[in-house]
């Protein structure tokens, strides 16, 4: 009996130590050209450089799914999308990402600038609808939450940088 508990237990464990994959999400969060249907359409405000990738994603808007592991929300069926793309080297930047339908979501936006698909605090910026003041933790997924209506929802998001001791916006030149 013992014996069967530990092998499902054992398979949790090294699924917990999966390394995320900078493709999961990619394929449900894609809008199509002429596509119809819930999506944000987010506006990239204080860039610091056109360098690096912006990765945008989509949370279930609760605290506890909110930046939690990709595969540990999909492998639940929880909602996760990822849209992930090389800074445009000119011009406005807006990112488009598909939802499953109407609804509150939370968001985040990553200037990753050294293209490692991993947030360094030290050089990398975050960003979320509302931006909220950030501090050294993550903030409350009703913080950075946005409501996504039955078709396309536009939402700025300014990202935010390490200056000194604390994060926040660029100032404007």
């Amino acid at each position: 009996m013992t014996r069967w508990l530990i092998a499902p237990a054992s398979l949790l464990i090294l699924a917990a130590g999966i390394p995320s994959s900078p493709d999961l999400g990619k394929a449900e969060g894609q809008c199509r050209p002429g596509e119809k249907g819930p999506a944000f359409m987010v506006s990239v405000q204080g860039l610091k450089d056109r360098k690096g990738l912006l990765k945008l994603e989509v949370y279930p808007d609760n605290n506890d799914d909110f930046l939690q592991d990709d595969n540990i929300l999909i492998n639940e069926g929880k909602t996760f999308r990822r849209v992930e793309v090389p800074v445009p080297a000119l011009g406005p930047v807006d990112l488009c990402i598909r939802v499953p339908g109407p609804g509150t979501y939370s968001l985040s936006l990553m200037h990753d600038r050294d293209g490692n698909h991993k947030f360094g605090w030290r050089g990398d910026g975050i960003g979320f609808p509302g931006d909220p003041k950030l501090g050294w933790s993550k903030p409350k997924a009703d913080k950075a939450d946005a409501v996504a209506g039955a078709g396309l929802t536009r939402v700025p998001i300014t990202l935010q940088y390490l200056h000194g001791f604390g994060f926040r916006p660029n100032k404007k030149k």
